[in-house]
């Protein structure tokens, strides 16, 4: 494999939306989420990251609150992106073809929007049991950084998010990772980023579910050796971290593991 050329490119400015989510509410969910951007974002930035499932929290009652592509939540979320000037992300219940998907949309200033479809499905949470699993890894573009996208459970399966011939510079998670299990979380992150030597931004929401579960945050910014940039339990958060691509560049110079890695594909 011949060693990258890395030319410059801009720092990006992520804003991280630890938010608490009020269950199966749609509308008061953008409500709130549309006020606390408005208090808290306070300088320009280039990507908003919402939890998985940041309109109503994370629920198996597809059939009630799934909506269509281009429905409610999605035009509230190009009226963010719009308003900040800024990709707007986070998952949602979309329903397509008569099945539902755990969607992440990639919504951008203009309108245009790309998404991906949760691959692994919760199967301890039924999630398999009420949503269709995607087949497709999506990565996008941004200022010139390459963004994996990924949805929570995706974060325990390291093979899916491989980070082959360095085709990503950041790995971003949204996530709905209880509580009990943020040991796991909060280890499994530092080593998706050593070993993919990429950034990894993980979001996650806080405050009790519908089913009483608690989520206590720990959203995270990983860089590529492992050191922490990011890192907030337990409150709701909202806060907007600048990351360095050169910091990247450095990292992959002086320690060139990834030309090394087995080279496979994913069926």
């Amino acid at each position: 494999m011949e060693t990258p050329v890395y030319t410059q490119i801009e720092n990006l400015k992520v804003t991280i939306f630890q938010a608490y989510l009020f269950w199966e509410n749609i509308e008061k969910n953008l409500q709130n989420l549309a006020l606390r951007l408005s208090m808290g974002v306070r300088e320009k930035t280039d990507l908003i990251i919402l939890p998985e499932m940041f309109n109503s929290g994370f629920s198996m009652n597809s059939e009630t609150l799934a909506e269509e592509m281009g429905g409610f939540t999605m035009q509230w979320m190009q009226k963010m992106a719009y308003q900040y000037n800024a990709v707007v992300t986070g998952s949602l219940i979309i329903k397509e073809d008569g099945h539902y998907y755990n969607r992440l949309i990639w919504m951008e200033q203009n309108g245009d929007y790309k998404f991906y479809d949760k691959r692994h499905l919760f199967g301890l949470g039924e999630e398999d049991k009420n949503f269709t699993a995607g087949k497709d890894k999506l990565i996008v573009e941004l200022k010139g950084w390459k963004i994996r996208l990924a949805v929570c459970y995706d974060l325990r399966f390291p093979v899916w998010l491989r980070n082959v011939n360095e085709e990503y510079d950041i790995l971003l998670i949204v996530a709905s990772w209880p509580d009990k299990r943020s040991a796991h979380w909060r280890a499994l992150i530092p080593a998706r980023a050593i070993e993919n030597q990429s950034y990894v931004i993980g979001v996650n929401r806080v405050g009790h579910d519908g089913n009483q579960i608690y989520h206590g945050g720990h959203s995270m910014v990983i860089d590529p050796y492992g050191s922490t940039v990011y890192y907030k339990p337990e409150d709701e958060d909202m806060y907007t971290v600048t990351i360095n691509y050169e910091e990247l560049a450095k990292i992959r110079r002086q320690f060139p593991f990834l030309k090394d890695a087995d080279q496979f594909s994913i069926s």
